[in-house]
């Protein structure tokens, strides 16, 4: 019969006393943080009768953390889904954790870069989905100062100091698209890229793959220059309808930002959707009905829960590891019309 394990036996394996387990066991009088978690590992080691007793303590002696994410328009399915998922981590995590989400209606600098310090004032780590520009690399040194860790999702973010990441390899991702575009195409020819935003480094990023890929194995192929979309679906409708026109013979095109429902309203009422190559963004009920209906070859997704489990553990461990904000890069996933 194997050896139970017996308190005298945990104090020895966590090099304790007998009397501090039975503290941590009874909750008679408060343990040090550490301790309690030294402890708890010799417990998983010697597999202890009494473990699912010694986490249950362990979580009520750990604080209340509290993680802030600022995403944008709620409008928008995509992030729609990840506050769902990011609330799901939380409440799926072993540790206490409150996310605290807002989403962001106007993504000018100014308002950002605002609402960041806000927001900041009521958590202990932001994680925010922005542009690049000074007022939120200002934004993210102040939090800095204040003891407030921020990261950017989706898009990375640069500031003085140290800024955490929780998103994909968007140069891979980029040279992924310029693979399907080119391998997928009938005949070599003009290639278009839309993009939200250029200061958005996730998508500068995209196309800068995109182009690397073609420059070494597509040569025959012609990038155009980049149109804006400004992560809106209308103005996306009508930049793309205007290039189907301007470009009658396109063979491929890259949507590296947003605005992907009003490109895809502007293939179809073009009747072009099937003579030409379109990778897209993101797995939303848009984009999986855009590859059903073949209005969109390929879809370069992030792996939403996944991103979502990550952000929240991370984040949790970095706060009391006070190492600073680590980076997360996740694989990406890929879906085409035969495996939504």
């Amino acid at each position: 019969m194997a050896h139970r394990a017996t308190i005298q036996d945990l104090a020895e394996q966590a090099g304790v006393s007998i009397s501090t387990i039975d503290r941590i066991l009874n909750g008679r009088s408060k343990v040090r943080q550490a301790t309690v978690e030294k402890v708890l590992a010799a417990a998983e080691a010697l597999n202890f009768y009494a473990l699912p007793t010694l986490k249950e303590r362990l979580n009520v002696a750990k604080p209340l953390i509290r993680l802030g994410f600022l995403l944008q328009q709620s409008h928008r399915t995509f992030y729609r889904m990840i506050a769902e998922t990011l609330r799901q981590a939380a409440e799926e995590s072993p540790e206490p954790v409150e996310v605290v989400i807002q989403h962001m209606d106007d993504l000018s600098p100014e308002a950002v870069s605002g609402q960041m310090l806000r927001l900041g004032e009521k958590v202990q780590a932001l994680a925010v989905v922005s542009a690049e520009h000074p007022r939120i690399a200002h934004a993210i040194e102040a939090l800095s100062e204040k003891g407030v860790p921020t990261y950017g999702l989706i898009s990375e973010l640069t500031a003085a100091c140290g800024v955490g990441y929780f998103g994909l390899d968007n140069w891979r991702a980029g040279r992924t698209a310029a693979w399907a575009v080119t391998g997928l195409s009938k005949r070599p020819g003009r290639v278009g890229i839309l993009v939200g935003n250029h200061r958005y480094r996730c998508q500068e990023l995209n196309e800068s793959g995109f182009r690397s890929f073609c420059r070494e194995h597509a040569t025959d192929f012609t990038m155009l220059e980049p149109l804006q979309t400004f992560e809106d679906k209308s103005i996306a409708r009508d930049v793309t309808e205007e290039l189907l026109r301007r470009e009658p013979d396109l063979v491929g095109l890259y949507v590296a930002g947003g605005g992907i429902v009003g490109v895809i309203e502007a293939l179809r009422n073009a009747g072009r959707s099937r003579s030409m190559v379109t990778v897209g963004n993101d797995l939303t009920v848009h984009t999986r009905s855009g590859l059903i209906d073949h209005d969109l070859s390929v879809v370069i997704a992030h792996p939403i829960s996944r991103m979502a489990t990550e952000a929240v553990s991370a984040m949790q461990h970095d706060l009391r590891s006070g190492n600073g904000p680590s980076k997360r890069v996740l694989n990406f996933d890929i879906y085409t019309p035969e495996n939504v």
